[in-house]
């Protein structure tokens, strides 16, 4: 977890707030949220609001009333207590990426396993830069659709002992998610609504996309209804490609996603009020040539900045439309340019929570170990660059003026030779040998060199301690629910 205390950059005048304002109240109540699912519509419909088959038309006053009752700020438990991260204020939480069914290692591009997404957990744990395990990271393809969420349930709680996402896919999953983060976390109760701190504490989160335009679907909010029934934070983001899920115009989908993501939060707190909820975003274009998604775009970046904006008028932790987003399909220029593009937008944006944040590829299809530690190397290159910049006596450093004084160098000054070690950024993945010794090394490029420092993070990696019997308990549950599933 990283504090952000950098100004924010704002796009949006006050004036432009207000109009954006007027734009989702108009969605929500002429036009209204599709939900897919009879217990969200009973839910609105004993709440006073209008109901039209499955289109709720929703009171604006209505929603800001049931949004406001979303905590400001919440912590999310972590099996060691020194990787619990908090959400909301001036707070960073980074996640690895999520939801890719392909795998690339350097030139394979296959599908995902379960020994990939156990790979992937292992790098999780291993860089202090990542907060937190998604599901999936990768697919595992190799295991049983019904039943591999516990397989991957089961690799996070083991292989990390930070937060982790659970499963949205079903009811069931849901469900299970719940009840895995019950067992790890015993001896705590699944959620305080006041911890020491006084925020809420929650042992697990989930995301649930909307399905849109203006749309849940029923699976989304089987899992919005359980995870809200249990206290657990849910990151409710609309999917919006502005020219397809979205108008082309940067403040339309900005309106439209404003109204996806408050109505799904108000939902939440029709179940259960203080419910701790993440406002959402994912917004960026397709190539109007090809019908392609793309990312790492200026209107990416402007769509950040303004959500940022946004979810701050309404007082709700904020989840950045990226993260480390690229096109590309390899490891490239493409790629380390549209992610640093998307990441420091979310920084200058203010995000609480940046998903994706390590390993994406090719518009989201494909997850790499290669792209994580790029990414990581530019969160930490960013996490410097945000931190503030001390400016007193002993920054001024005058007295090595006076020790080197005309035309003279610093390198053997007293005061550098205190300082060498630490003094500047030292990249882990950048190069900078001359020209002879890179040649004489192999001439590795920054893709080589990315796997072999994944690799030595992998061969370095320790798995963290479990209470045997946790596990032992975690791995019957599992198995349980496996057999009850047909597996």
């Amino acid at each position: 977890m990283f504090r952000n205390d950098m100004p924010y950059y704002e796009i949006l005048s006050p004036e432009g707030l207000e109009t954006i304002e007027r734009g989702w109240q108009r969605l929500v109540s002429e036009i209204g949220i599709e939900f897919l699912h009879d217990e969200a519509l009973e839910l609105f419909r004993a709440a006073g609001q209008k109901v039209e088959d499955n289109v709720v038309k929703l009171d604006p006053e209505f929603v800001l009333e049931q949004v406001a009752k979303a905590p400001r700020e919440f912590g999310l438990r972590a099996r060691n207590p020194e990787h619990s991260v908090i959400l909301g204020g001036r707070n960073m939480v980074f996640p690895c990426v999520s939801g890719p069914p392909f795998f690339r290692m350097g030139d394979e591009r296959r599908d995902g396993t379960l020994a990939d997404y156990e790979l992937m957990g292992k790098l999780v744990q291993h860089y202090p830069e990542l907060d937190m395990a998604t599901m999936p990271m990768i697919e595992p393809n190799d295991r049983p659709l019904d039943s591999r969420h516990l397989d991957m349930l089961y690799a996070s709680f083991t292989l990390t002992d930070k937060p982790i996402f659970g499963s949205a896919l079903s009811n069931a999953n849901a469900l299970d998610s719940i009840e895995a983060a019950r067992i790890v976390h015993r001896g705590h109760d699944l959620f305080v609504p006041a911890g020491e701190d006084g925020r809420p504490m929650t042992s697990i989160m989930t995301i649930v996309n909307v399905n849109s335009p203006l749309r849940y679907d029923d699976r989304m909010l089987e899992a919005l209804l359980r995870y809200a029934e249990a206290g657990q934070g849910v990151v409710v983001t609309p999917f919006l490609l502005m020219g397809a899920m979205a108008p082309v115009t940067v403040v339309s989908a900005l309106a439209q996603q404003t109204a996806e993501s408050l109505a799904g939060i108000a939902l939440m707190q029709l179940v259960r009020p203080g419910t701790p909820a993440v406002m959402g975003s994912f917004l960026s274009t397709i190539d109007m040539q090809s019908g392609s998604p793309a990312f790492g775009g200026p209107e990416s970046a402007k769509g950040l900045y303004a959500s940022g904006q946004i979810a701050r008028r309404y007082g709700l932790p904020w989840r950045a439309g990226g993260g480390g987003l690229t096109s590309s399909q390899t490891l490239d220029a493409q790629a380390a340019y549209e992610a640093f593009n998307t990441l420091l937008a979310a920084f200058q944006a203010g995000a609480n929570l940046v998903v994706q944040s390590a390993g994406w590829l090719e518009s989201g299809l494909v997850s790499s170990p290669d792209k994580l530690v790029m990414d990581v190397e530019l969160l930490r290159v960013l996490r410097e660059q945000f931190s503030p910049l001390v400016v007193d006596e002993e920054a001024l450093a005058f007295g090595a003026h006076d020790e080197v004084r005309h035309g003279g160098h610093f390198l053997g000054a007293a005061h550098t030779m205190e300082r060498f070690r630490t003094c500047f950024y030292r990249p882990m993945l950048s190069s900078t040998e001359n020209f002879e010794r890179w040649a004489r090394l192999g001439a590795r490029d920054a893709a080589v060199r990315a796997g072999e420092i994944w690799r030595k993070a992998v061969e370095a990696y320790e798995r963290p301690p479990l209470d045997d019997a946790v596990r032992a308990e975690l791995l019957e549950f599992v198995n349980r629910r496996r057999a009850e599933l047909g597996d």
